[in-house]
């Protein structure tokens, strides 16, 4: 069962509307990180509604924080904000944002858009400059006795006599990051702006006594969840492993909920972080990739299934190494063929509708490997190559579908692709192809020979090359990367019968009749001994159909060739010796 449907068993059937609930602080580019939540939320809001459940969901841009670290881009511009909330802190220069919380929010939401996410947007300081919050304040500052109890009882927090659960904006500096309140008479609070309260921000020295209603302060965060759980009131909301920890802010938030408001604390569906590279990421110091990076590079679809398929608690580590990157499409091609082709199970079908935004059923749809091929190709245009592969002209969801990873490639060629994964098709025979052995030229000049006459097409060029390293002999590894050499100059590549397919053929015939072949050194490379060969023989002489043998004699070295046929299939092995006369007689009589 997928463990949205999973899900459905912890709800309380009982209530007229399931309400979702997110939120995100923009203090900087939004990591693709924050995407995880969104999207196991956006799964559960889906899920919900296909079962004909009243749904909602919601979710909060927390732009009433304080600005508590500068962005990673024009620090110095903003080091007069630090502790001001974020609504009151203008967007970077040149913007014509209406403060930083949008700058940064709004890219973020255009992510949203195109990965299929209906959200209903609120904004904190809408929340609290309208009143909406007033009785939540009220309740929560009346019980702030009970509230440091909790803070003490669950998490072993200690938070002064004198501590109120509340943060004033600063009559005089506007900061809220640095004031304290320390009383509440049921209509106003008193508080201080203390320049020592945190490290980020000075505050004023001020001292002064307001409302705490109507926006002239906010709730620190774990009591502004519990005022959004009782106000909308939320009833499934998750959070990142780091907050649902045992004792943790989930634990202090559900005890305060439970206390003063009576209420049980929302479904939690604790998540793992998002990963690149196995480094966890930060906004503020810019380190990761953002949302709208990553949205940039992945199609949405693919985006979607990154973040969806693996269970909440389970952490998505994301590498852009080009293993990692077609791996992850051709994962999704395999859960595409099995929904559109085939009778999938429910969850691989779940999983698949949940990460498609466009619902167009079964199409042609070319691997991310042989894009990334085609696209460095410069000769080549490669809707017409993916066509050709077809055998069809492209649908119009085809090409979209084609073009979205054509562009995924272009942006993994340009931002992540290390040089070694660069396919650069070379002019001339590279300088390292004079270091492959004297069996790997052999190889070569015998698969130039083979390829005069086999039809130029992928499947029956990769045969023939399989053909050719088993008549030479040559381990197959090695076989494949004599061909990357004198052509990519690297020691791996797309896969041979792609390549070769792409390329004219009479250029990779002279290229493969390049390197010079020393034909005696050959011979000794890749000979037995007859001591080696006679136990090769007695274990595998039962299932040879033919044989022939050739008596060898070039250029010093002495032996005989050996030709056979196993599994329908031609081989061969060299033996090396003096006299093989009798051995040569008894295999031919064999």
């Amino acid at each position: 069962m997928f463990w949205c449907d999973e899900l459905l068993n912890r709800l309380d059937r009982n209530l007229d509307v399931q309400i979702i609930n997110d939120s995100k602080t923009p203090s900087g580019r939004v990591h693709v990180g924050a995407l995880r939540g969104v999207l196991i939320h956006d799964a559960v809001f889906r899920v919900l509604k296909e079962e004909g459940i009243p749904v909602r969901y919601m979710y909060g841009v927390d732009d009433y924080d304080p600005l508590d670290e500068l962005p990673a881009e024009h620090r110095e511009f903003y080091q007069p904000y630090l502790g001001k909330p974020l609504c009151d802190v203008p967007a970077p220069p040149g913007s014509d944002h209406t403060d930083i919380a949008n700058y940064y929010i709004s890219e973020f939401f255009d992510v949203f858009r195109e990965l299929g996410v209906e959200a209903e947007i609120y904004h904190m300081r809408d929340i609290y400059r309208s009143g909406s919050f007033n009785e939540a304040i009220d309740r929560i500052l009346s019980h702030a006795a009970d509230v440091r109890a909790i803070y003490r009882s669950v998490s072993g927090s200690e938070r002064p006599d004198h501590w109120f659960p509340f943060q004033v904006v600063c009559e005089s500096c506007g900061r809220i990051g640095t004031t304290e309140v320390f009383a509440y008479d049921g209509k106003e609070v008193s508080y201080r702006c203390r320049p020592d309260l945190v490290t980020w921000a000075t505050g004023c020295g001020h001292e002064g006594k307001t409302s705490p209603f109507d926006g002239r302060g906010k709730l620190p965060w774990k009591l502004e969840w519990v005022a959004k759980w009782a106000n909308f009131p939320v009833t499934i909301e998750g959070a990142g492993k780091d907050h649902s920890t045992k004792g943790g802010s989930r634990d202090v938030s559900g005890a305060i909920l439970k206390k003063i408001f009576n209420l049980r604390a929302p479904v939690n569906i604790p998540y793992e972080f998002f990963l690149v590279g196995g480094a966890k990421m930060s906004s503020s110091k810019g380190l990761g990739v953002s949302a709208r990076d990553m949205a940039d590079f992945l199609p949405p679809e693919l985006l979607r299934f990154l973040m969806i398929r693996p269970k909440p608690n389970k952490p998505v580590n994301f590498d852009p190494d080009e293993t990692s990157i077609t791996k992850l499409f051709n994962e999704y091609d395999r859960y595409h063929h099995k929904v559109t082709a085939e009778t999938p199970n429910p969850e691989d079908k779940r999983i698949y509708q949940l990460s498609d935004i466009y619902h167009q059923g079964d199409y042609y749809a070319e691997s991310f490997q042989v894009v990334t091929a085609l696209v460095q190709m410069p000769h080549l245009d490669v809707e017409e190559e993916v066509a050709k592969r077809k055998g069809a002209a492209l649908t119009t969801i085809e090409l979209d579908r084609l073009r979205d990873r054509i562009r995924a490639v272009n942006y993994w060629l340009k931002h992540y692709a290390s040089d070694d994964e660069l396919l650069v098709l070379q002019d001339h025979l590279p300088g390292r192809a004079s270091e492959l052995t004297a069996t790997q030229c052999a190889f070569l000049h015998d698969l130039a020979e083979r390829l005069r006459d086999v039809s130029w097409d992928e499947d029956s060029i990769q045969a023939l090359t399989f053909e050719s390293a088993r008549a030479t002999p040559i381990r197959q590894p090695l076989a494949f990367a004599a061909i990357y050499r004198v052509l990519l100059d690297k020691k791996a590549g797309p896969k041979a019968g792609n390549l070769l397919a792409y390329l004219d053929r009479e250029f990779v015939i002279r290229r493969f009749l390049e390197p010079v072949l020393n034909r005696a050194e050959y011979l000794q490379e890749s000979a037995m001994d007859r001591t080696a060969f006679e136990t090769w023989l007695a274990a595998n002489e039962a299932s040879i159909i033919v044989t022939e043998v050739d008596p060898l004699d070039e250029s010093g070295f002495k032996g005989m060739s050996v030709t056979y046929q196993k599994d329908e299939r031609a081989h061969r092995l060299i033996v090396s010796g003096n006299d093989l006369a009798d051995l040569a007689s008894s295999l031919v009589r064999a």
